[in-house]
């Protein structure tokens, strides 16, 4: 279907009171609605299932933080703050998100752990970020990084953004789909933290171009090794995905495979 005629729907989910403060590429509903009508073959169930596919793509249900509020700390009190505060107000924002309150306890070790194999870059793409910059203070690198953050929440890249602002002046936070504009960007790494998996229930295979073209020495993929409520081990899958993955591509691959309190590190280099 054209996009022109798409184009009313697209509108509206944007407009909803659930996504008009996210400001969402409107690219991205776009390409998620062409994909269900192609799929469905008429509007009302792809609007439907693209609807479910954007709600699971935002993840609102894994937390978000006051932003507003945050914002306002980054640019009022971060600049006098000590390392100390700002690392408390970092911790406070890492808990608010399942997916970086899981890692808080070990945060220190779980960076050692991946610059012991990929060595202390100068460039990182952070892709569909969330808020995982805020773990910088813990990441022992220098002010001088450059540190690229992508995602589709517009308030979440303001907030990193302005975080940059104050204390790393060489990053940017990108308002980007990083699978419909891959990013060019020469890295040392790219992480890719506990979306892999979210990626594939978008489309089956999209992180194959994704990752036949990001142009980084190191590619750190995480994936969960046991589901939220911890019932159920996830390994064997998600070795299995990540392996496939990696067929598809049809680039050699050399493939490091280690665990940080249950979370698998996959560390990914063209050979």
């Amino acid at each position: 279907m054209n996009d022109d005629i798409l184009h009313p729907w697209v509108e509206e989910i944007l407009a909803s009171k659930k996504y008009r403060d996210l400001h969402i590429p409107p690219e991205t509903v776009t390409a998620l609605l062409a994909a269900e009508f192609e799929r469905f073959g008429k509007i009302k169930p792809a609007v439907k299932s693209a609807k479910q596919k954007l709600h699971n793509i935002v993840a609102s249900y894994l937390g978000d933080p006051d932003y507003e509020q945050a914002i306002d700390w980054m640019t009022t009190q971060l600049p006098q703050a000590s390392p100390q505060e700002e690392q408390t107000m970092c911790e406070q924002l890492l808990s608010q998100h399942a997916s970086t309150r899981e890692r808080l306890p070990h945060l220190r070790e779980f960076y050692e752990t991946i610059f012991a194999v990929t060595g202390k870059p100068s460039i990182i793409l952070d892709l569909a970020c969330g808020l995982h910059p805020f773990g910088l203070p813990w990441m022992g690198l220098p002010q001088t990084i450059e540190y690229h953050a992508y995602d589709l929440h517009k308030p979440r890249t303001n907030l990193i953004q302005a975080y940059f602002s104050q204390r790393y002046p060489h990053s940017q936070a990108h308002h980007q789909d990083i699978l419909l504009n891959i990013p060019t960007i020469p890295a040392d790494v790219a992480f890719l933290f506990k979306e892999t998996h979210r990626i594939e229930k978008r489309a089956k295979d999209s992180n194959v171009p994704l990752w036949q073209q990001l142009n980084v020495n190191w590619l750190v993929v995480s994936l969960p090794a046991l589901s939220l409520n911890q019932q159920h081990d996830l390994r064997d899958g998600h070795r299995n995905l990540v392996n496939n993955l990696l067929h598809k591509t049809g680039i050699p691959w050399q493939q490091t495979v280690t665990e940080v309190y249950s979370e698998m590190l996959f560390f990914l280099q063209k050979t």
